[in-house]
């Protein structure tokens, strides 16, 4: 099948390399322009999409617009049966929508409806679900709610981070891609409406998630930690340092919400609304990322302090 893709980050690479892999004809893919990096934000960095890409010799297109005329007639040209999307950071028009003949269908980090939006990986582990998944959905105007062709759920594994799970869910994304694409091709493909009256949004993260409140269960905080990495990390103040904290552990303590139990070795035990948080990783303002326990050497806290 020929087949425009369409992603950018990291996330979309497995679902690229899985259409390469069976065999698909890719005629193009669309990612979002190279970002700015570096201090003086002089160095343009290629999204990794890009780079999958120009390694397999597919064309790169990175139009800034979508609604000027100019990426649709290119899409016209490049004449693909169906557009493929994974995490492409754009919406889609309804002209290009309509473009394929096969339509253009959706690969979606969540169980939809559930977690319609940005961050759907983030905010499963934010809200400490067990469980989360992947659905190929076709693309509709409104957000993330089109109809489902396949969906699989795997477990939140307790300490695994969003990055971690990021990595887990892509992979499954693309094995589900090219199977939902072989469903299609034969005429077998479900097609299920999503219920409306289920669905939740998975809105983009801001610093504003950042600061920790001890007076919440250790529980919420170790999955803040887990659901705010790498960025923009879960952040709270050690005798006056901002932190981000980076590696949690619930366990079992009680005191002052805030309240230092331990400091040494094993990093920072601190009491919470309930039970009680120990800091394994973080990272001072300025500083490189480190073990608590290592911060602690040249930073002494004492028990009894209230962060």
């Amino acid at each position: 099948m020929k087949i425009l893709f369409m992603g950018t980050p990291e996330f979309a690479v497995p679902s690229l390399e899985a259409l390469i892999g069976a065999g698909h004809t890719l005629c193009g893919v669309f990612c979002q322009p190279d970002k700015p990096v570096g201090r003086h934000q002089n160095k343009l960095q290629p999204p990794p999409v890009k780079v999958c890409a120009l390694e397999h010799g597919i064309p790169v297109f990175q139009p800034v617009k979508l609604r000027d005329g100019t990426a649709l007639a290119l899409i016209r040209e490049l004449a693909p049966d169906l557009i493929v999307v994974a995490a492409y950071g754009r919406i889609l028009p309804q002209d290009i929508l309509d473009c394929p003949p096969m339509g253009c269908i959706n690969v979606h980090s969540s169980l939809l409806p559930k977690y319609r939006g940005a961050a759907p990986i983030n905010w499963a582990i934010l809200n400490g679900d067990e469980e989360t998944g992947v659905t190929i959905m076709h693309m509709a105007a409104a957000l993330d709610a089109g109809d489902v062709i396949a969906q699989t759920a795997i477990p939140i594994d307790p300490n695994e981070t969003a990055s971690d799970l990021t990595a887990r869910l892509a992979e499954r994304g693309g094995k589900l891609l090219v199977e939902t694409i072989t469903a299609l091709e034969a005429g077998t493909a479900g097609r299920t409406p999503q219920e409306e009256a289920a669905a939740t949004l998975a809105p983009m993260l801001s610093k504003d998630l950042s600061p920790m409140d001890f007076g919440k269960s250790a529980q919420a905080l170790h999955n803040q930690a887990r659901g705010l990495y790498p960025w923009p990390a879960a952040v709270t103040e050690v005798s006056g340092v901002r932190c981000k904290i980076f590696s949690t552990r619930v366990e079992k303590g009680q005191g002052e919400p805030g309240r230092v139990l331990e400091a040494g070795k094993v990093g920072l035990l601190v009491a919470c609304g309930q039970g009680a948080l120990r800091i394994l990783e973080l990272q001072p303002d300025g500083k490189k990322r480190m073990k608590a326990a290592d911060y602690l050497l040249g930073h002494p806290v004492e028990v009894g302090q209230v962060l």
